[in-house]
């Protein structure tokens, strides 16, 4: 996520310029790869660039080979194998097991670059954006680059050279931006075959933390080093400074009796408790349990937070439930932390993990690939089958 602010700013200070730029996107990947698809990368014209598609194996060779490969078309597909071994007569024999399929794009100020634009809405807008893009097409005349945007105030912009294939695609494309996910999409067209990468593009994680104490500095430095949205609120003028948080995208002083007026707290939020306050705790808690966002963290002792929720009183039982399931105490990851940078990663650590849906376990005791979330493979497999049983 952090990546996309400055690839975004690269980008504005080569437009203002009239400079133009390529544009690598990772737009499938088969096997094991270091970064999933929808990473990117911007390459100037002098080599320079900004992001990364692998780690650090295919940068070099795609910033060599962008200008050249995009002279004639403005956008081409590359096909990176990095499964041959040291000794084979291959370029990329890292062993890696995977197959990068990488789009490149030549922009221009001359040029429509809804890509580009559908990221920054996403990220200034706070909310979700969706793009899909020819990647590949058989036996019919679909240009690879064609592309779809679907913004997060619904505004469509760009077309996939075809106004039913559009149409159809457009459908899916809202489905993706509300589940943030990414899927490759296979569909019959005109006796051939069209390929597109389909990308929900989601917005940076938002956390909100309560509480201006010293050990919330390094829980709001490792959440901006991830690039996500931080606020920090309390109701002591002399904690809730900017000066403290420099790095904070707002901190604002609340009320003891209304802690939450002036935030719009969406299902996807992290909220972070760690006031040190019994009182100020108990009236956010109370007030987070009305309309629980996806995950609530209470910092101190299990028997603190629970004689908390006890004193909060009586409440309806399918209203506990769906609290419970954003609840976490005591807040973050179980890695021994007992100062405040180690337990500021603890509790950033749990986030992410809880808004990628996975448990925070060792990688040594996954299963299958590490990037698939559950249920990922299973969903492509059938939009795929059922695309070809429909031709």
């Amino acid at each position: 996520m952090k990546e996309i602010p400055a690839l975004l700013e690269s980008w504005r200070r080569l437009y203002s310029a009239g400079g133009e730029a390529v544009l690598a996107t990772v737009v499938k990947v088969e096997g094991s790869s270091y970064r999933s698809p929808g990473a990117r990368m911007l390459i100037d014209s002098n080599g320079g660039y900004i992001g990364t598609i692998s780690g650090g194996c295919l940068e070099r060779h795609v910033v060599q080979r962008a200008w050249w490969l995009t002279a004639r078309s403005p956008a081409v597909v590359c096909r990176y194998d990095t499964g041959a071994d040291e000794d084979a007569q291959w370029a990329f024999g890292l062993g890696c097991n995977g197959v990068v399929h990488v789009l490149l794009e030549r922009l221009s100020p001359g040029r429509s670059n809804t890509q580009l634009e559908a990221l920054r809405c996403a990220h200034d807008a706070l909310r979700p954006a969706a793009t899909a893009v020819v990647i590949d097409s058989h036996r019919c005349a679909i240009d690879v680059g064609q592309r779809l945007v679907v913004f997060p105030d619904g505004r469509r912009d760009g077309h996939l050279g075809n106004a039913t294939l559009t149409e159809r695609v457009a459908c899916e494309l809202a489905t993706l931006a509300r589940e943030g996910r990414s899927t490759n999409y296979i569909l019959p067209f005109d006796g051939g075959e069209v390929e597109l990468f389909l990308e929900g593009i989601a917005p940076p994680p938002r956390l909100v933390v309560f509480g201006a104490g010293h050990d919330a500095v390094p829980v709001v430095h490792f959440a901006k080093q991830l690039g996500w949205h931080v606020s920090v609120a309390d109701s002591r003028a002399h904690f809730a400074r900017p000066e403290r948080f420099p790095e904070a995208d707002e901190v604002r002083v609340t009320t003891t009796d209304d802690p939450l007026a002036g935030f719009s707290l969406t299902g996807e939020c992290a909220v972070v408790v760690m006031t040190h306050s019994v009182d100020q705790d108990r009236e956010l808690l109370r007030r987070l349990l009305s309309n629980p966002p996806r995950y609530v963290g209470q910092l101190g002792p299990r028997s603190r937070t629970e004689r908390l929720l006890g004193e909060i009183g009586a409440i309806g039982a399918a209203k506990w439930d769906h609290f419970a399931e954003a609840l976490h105490y005591p807040i973050g990851l179980d890695i021994g932390a007992d100062n405040p940078e180690d337990i500021a990663l603890a509790i950033v650590g749990e986030i992410r993990a809880v808004l990628g849906n996975r448990s925070g376990a060792m990688l040594r005791h996954r299963r299958g690939t590490i990037h698939a979330r559950q249920g990922d493979d299973s969903a492509i497999a059938g939009v795929t089958a059922g695309a070809r049983a429909a031709a």
